[in-house]
């Protein structure tokens, strides 16, 4: 195994110019990460200069057999954690060979929406707080928790410390400085509520790249949890009964919200958002009606309030935000499988581009 262990680490940049970079892309469910590896005569930096490559679609649930080939393009580069030197990490969106984007690109649509010249004038700002469940293989229960049994109520866990309260804290930690050293912006950690569920932070991250290093967190995540060997789930209620669910938080600013008197702009977006909440609670993640329940530091799935300092509102004003008279909201509806690239373009697509 040492032997191994040797040539998975060996050093290529002392021997060839040559690079490996592992394209990432979302599959067939929405939520599942693919990913294959080629090699590169040297380094890049900018996505524009890498090759466009192709994937059998047939077998992620994305294309017919009889016309099977799906077409990936560069769009972020992040460095690798895992083969490190040169190497990179590429994260794609995937079209047909004709270049139209296929259903599961919501990439393509954030784009056109970061892109238009009110949205890139405000600067949106994203803060999104991940959580997710550890699982033990196998049996699909969480980390910690014994076979077919609980543990004690909620109450210790959350940012706890100690081999009855944190379960999992090596992944977490892996994982943290890994993201830091691909290059995401990843900005904290802490222990869940429920035992075994943590939590990064990504941002700030502006536009289209908040979506972008939230997947690529997501994939390492991934990736660290299948060294471990335990099952990463983000399912929004992985466990029945009194236990809180997974969520994904996003924390939102634009420039003027950000400036004087932005706290009149935030509560107008909140307004906004509220006339659209049904829109919005459909595209925030499957299985948010399990979550959403009016318990649990939720707001019910049918209902929009908003409020200061209340972590049972569908919109989280801070008490800073309200004091300072600008700053940035948090919508706490999305759930913790929501597609990044949808949610943070439409929150600024409702609060920005929408006219009422």
């Amino acid at each position: 195994m040492s032997l191994l262990s040797d040539l998975i680490n060996l050093n290529l940049s002392d021997d060839t110019e040559k690079v490996i970079a592992e394209y990432i892309w979302i599959g067939g469910s929405g939520l599942d990460l693919r990913s294959k590896a080629r090699t590169l005569p040297g380094p890049v930096s900018d996505p524009s200069k890498l090759p466009k490559w192709n994937y059998d679609g047939s077998s992620t649930g994305q294309a017919p057999g009889e016309d099977s080939e799906v077409i990936i393009y560069p769009q972020a580069i992040f460095k690798d954690p895992f083969r490190r030197g040169n190497n990179i990490l590429v994260m794609c969106d995937a079209y047909t060979p004709a270049g139209e984007p296929i259903p599961t690109n919501k990439r393509h649509n954030a784009a056109k929406i970061f892109s238009h010249p009110d949205v890139v004038a405000e600067e949106p700002w994203y803060g999104i707080e991940q959580e997710y469940t550890l699982l033990q293989k196998d049996v699909n229960w969480p980390l910690g928790w014994p076979v077919g049994g609980f543990p004690g109520p909620q109450g210790p866990y959350y940012c706890g410390a100690g081999a009855d309260k944190a379960f999992g804290r090596d992944i977490v930690d892996a994982h943290y400085k890994a993201c830091l050293y691909a290059g995401i912006n990843i900005s904290g950690i802490n222990g869940e509520v429920m035992p075994g569920q943590w939590e990064f932070q990504v941002g700030p991250a502006v536009g289209i790249s908040a979506g972008d290093e939230l997947w690529v967190a997501r994939y390492i995540l991934e990736r660290i949890t299948e060294i471990a060997g335990v099952v990463l789930s983000f399912d929004p209620k992985p466990i029945k009964g009194d236990w809180n669910g997974a969520g994904a938080h996003t924390n939102y600013s634009t420039k003027t919200m950000r400036n004087d008197g932005g706290y009149e702009v935030i509560k107008s977006a909140i307004e906004k958002l509220g006339k659209k909440h049904k829109e919005h609670i459909a595209a925030y993640g499957e299985g948010n009606e399990r979550r959403l329940t009016g318990r649990h530091e939720t707001a019910d799935i049918n209902t929009f309030l908003w409020g200061v300092a209340n972590r049972g509102a569908s919109i989280r004003v801070g008490r800073d935000t309200e004091k300072a008279g600008k700053g940035y909201f948090e919508d706490r509806r999305p759930a913790s499988n929501m597609d990044p690239y949808v949610v943070t373009s439409m929150i600024a697509d409702t609060t920005i581009l929408w006219k009422p």
